[in-house]
């Protein structure tokens, strides 16, 4: 029964103080909102950018050419060297005609394709198909793979990969930074909305001390109040950041400009996103609320 009635005292009293302080309050719960919205507008990015680098690193493969005056047999045997270099993981080698017949099948819709089909092979050139492993290192396998004795030329986009590493490794970044930056304002804010409400109970608290209450019963309220202020700015947060992300997912999807972006629906990541808020919300509300009632404690 007294854990019942601690935590209803707790929970009244820190909705008290809650209304008590409106203004700083209000303050508070923004503040959380602005935080986590940032935060995780900058985490959704970095995720969809992760999405892409990945489709990239399972789909992506660029072309090296074999020197046409090797025969069959000698731009066969070039396979198993251009193995050994780091960061390839698969080999495919593709023939002239082979060669002809995926071009063909590729404009097959096209207004001309009689006439791409009628090119002949030796149009083309015997060449291999290069997966890699790592994406971000493109341009150093590109190289290797020309250095093999017997490949002449390349068919790569090594800008268009570093450019999906150089916008994921620049949004992490400023990710971590803001979420540290925000954070620490955030916890200030309750901290100073938390140490108000204890300054003006500061003779309540020291005569509830020499009554013999206890550390954690003079402050069970107050971290409730922070508590309170977290939860409801990270719910406010979560339901902003929906709406923002359905919206710019709605403009992606019916732009030109970025129909060869896939976002991630929001329903697959809706209860991760959740938890992270309103984790972070709890931390920050407690957090700042020890901060602020440890002083009044000393009595």
């Amino acid at each position: 029964m007294k854990r019942s009635y601690n935590f209803g005292y707790y929970l009244s009293e820190g909705f008290h103080s809650i209304f008590t302080h409106g203004l700083m309050s209000f303050a508070a719960v923004f503040m959380i909102v602005a935080c986590l919205i940032i935060m995780g507008s900058f985490s959704l990015v970095a995720l969809n950018l992760e999405q892409e680098l990945g489709k990239l690193e399972q789909d992506n493969q660029f072309l090296a050419f074999v020197d046409e005056t090797y025969t069959r047999e000698q731009a066969l045997a070039l396979k198993s060297q251009i193995e050994t270099i780091p960061n390839v993981t698969a080999v495919t080698f593709e023939s002239k005609e082979t060669a002809q017949q995926n071009y063909a099948a590729k404009y097959a819709s096209d207004a001309n394709a009689d006439l791409y089909s009628e090119l002949p092979p030796q149009v083309f050139r015997d060449r291999y198909a290069i997966h890699m492993e790592d994406l971000s290192r493109i341009q150093e396998t590109v190289d290797a793979v020309e250095a093999v004795e017997g490949i002449q030329g390349h068919q790569a986009a090594p800008e268009v990969a570093e450019g999906f590493v150089l916008v994921r490794n620049v949004s992490a970044g400023v990710a971590a930074i803001l979420i540290v930056l925000l954070l620490f304002i955030s916890v200030f804010i309750i901290y100073n909305t938390i140490r108000l409400g204890t300054f003006s109970r500061r003779e309540e608290i020291a005569i509830m001390k020499m009554c013999g209450a206890t550390n954690g019963f003079v402050r069970g309220p107050f971290i409730f109040e922070g508590m309170i202020l977290g939860l409801m700015g990270a719910v406010l947060a979560f339901f902003c950041q929906w709406g923002i992300y359905e919206l710019i997912t709605r403009a992606i999807d019916t732009g030109e400009t970025f129909q060869l972006l896939s976002v991630v629906p929001f329903q697959e990541i809706w209860l991760k996103v959740l938890g992270v808020f309103a984790g972070t919300g709890l931390i920050v509300g407690t957090g700042g609320s020890v901060m602020a009632i440890r002083k009044f404690l000393q009595v």
